[in-house]
């Protein structure tokens, strides 16, 4: 196997009762690599990534780690590989610490207790993203507890780094910081795996793309070379019509009429209401 990409999954198939979500796909990252996963809803991206990270057991196809063949049955071993992925919905306990929450995830890879939250200090503020980890999770903002989820992932010294659609809970402030660890990542050589809706994001942040469609891989592209309109083609297909123009639709007949409200102190019932 070719030693220049970072990870190969080479003819990934998965059934399930009437349905293929993977059919025979082939995706290729390399070293130091931002590379999109892209797809509508349905088109086999949440799949292909459960099968790299150990969620989810292949039906048949090969991957390379490295240039080593991956053998993972579960999360733990894609970790101690040097894999790491952000799920879109957080795995967070509210009642307990920044620095509780990691040590629970990573079990006997988070290290001695004593010197965890000195690590994370000193992770988080190198790459830009700066945690408190004696703090409960309960009072941290959304874009925050994303934060301990992408450090929980670079306290392991990661080879690779999955985010499935991290920007869509973030403030654009805070997708501008994201996207700066990520190119801190990408220059120490590190690969990162970004699912995206977002395509001017991705225009603007990865080097590469795979596009999905139907379980299958309907192209590759360089977003750079690209438009927001030519990729979302990719994805949806040449004969399906792309626009954001949408046509307000006026009724002519009202559905509610309210006639003589008044609200007094005791809230009493509104004067006349009909519905048509």
């Amino acid at each position: 196997m070719d030693n220049k990409y970072r990870l190969t999954m080479q003819g990934m198939t998965k059934h399930y009762l009437g349905c293929i979500a993977n059919d025979g796909v082939t995706i290729k990252i390399k070293h130091g690599e931002v590379h999109a996963l892209l797809g509508e809803n349905g088109a086999g991206k949440s799949t292909l990534m459960k099968m790299l990270y150990g969620v989810v057991k292949p039906d048949q196809g090969d991957m390379f780690f490295n240039g080593r063949v991956m053998n993972i049955k579960e999360p733990a071993d894609a970790r101690e590989l040097g894999i790491g992925m952000v799920f879109q919905h957080f795995s967070l306990f509210e009642t307990l610490t920044v620095s509780q929450n990691i040590a629970l995830a990573l079990g006997d890879l988070a290290g001695h207790s004593s010197s965890l939250a000195s690590r994370i200090r000193k992770t988080s503020k190198r790459y830009g993203m700066p945690l408190d980890p004696h703090r409960l999770v309960s009072t941290l903002s959304t874009g925050e507890r994303q934060r301990v989820e992408i450090i929980r992932c670079l306290l392991l010294d990661i080879q690779l780094l999955i985010l499935d659609e991290p920007t869509s809970v973030l403030t654009p402030q805070e997708v501008d910081a994201l996207f700066t660890t990520l190119k801190s990542l990408k220059k120490e050589g590190c690969s990162v795996l970004f699912i995206s809706h977002k395509l001017h994001e991705v225009i603007e942040l990865c080097d590469s793309a795979t596009i999905l469609r139907g379980g299958k891989v309907s192209g590759h592209c360089i977003p750079k070379n690209e438009t927001s309109e030519s990729i979302a083609r990719s994805m949806a297909g040449d004969s399906t019509l792309i626009s954001n123009q949408a046509r307000r639709a006026l009724g002519a007949v009202d559905l509610l009429t309210v006639n003589k409200s008044t609200a007094p102190h005791k809230m009493h019932c509104l004067h006349v209401l009909t519905v048509g």
